[in-house]
């Protein structure tokens, strides 16, 4: 398990939530931390943002020790 702050740490967040290395990494790959904090502090909201939910449909039927190189998003953008 790795922590992640749903309102990252750069915008003021302090609060934390567990999740696996995979799904921690993909979103942080998928999307900046401007978009976390403005959009997807929600658990909610980041499970049907379009690119995560695909990420989540395909690892549904994955083990739970699976493990995979994380590719970024050739849509996100830095800023």
């Amino acid at each position: 398990m790795e922590w992640h702050h749903p309102l990252p740490r750069s915008r003021g967040g302090r609060v934390v939530v567990p999740l696996h290395p995979i799904c921690h990494r993909t979103i942080h790959a998928t999307l900046t931390n401007a978009d976390l904090a403005h959009a997807y502090v929600q658990a909610s909201a980041l499970r049907v943002q379009p690119a995560i939910a695909r990420f989540l449909a395909w690892i549904s039927d994955k083990p739970p020790d699976f493990h995979a190189p994380t590719r970024q998003a050739p849509t996100r953008r830095r800023r």
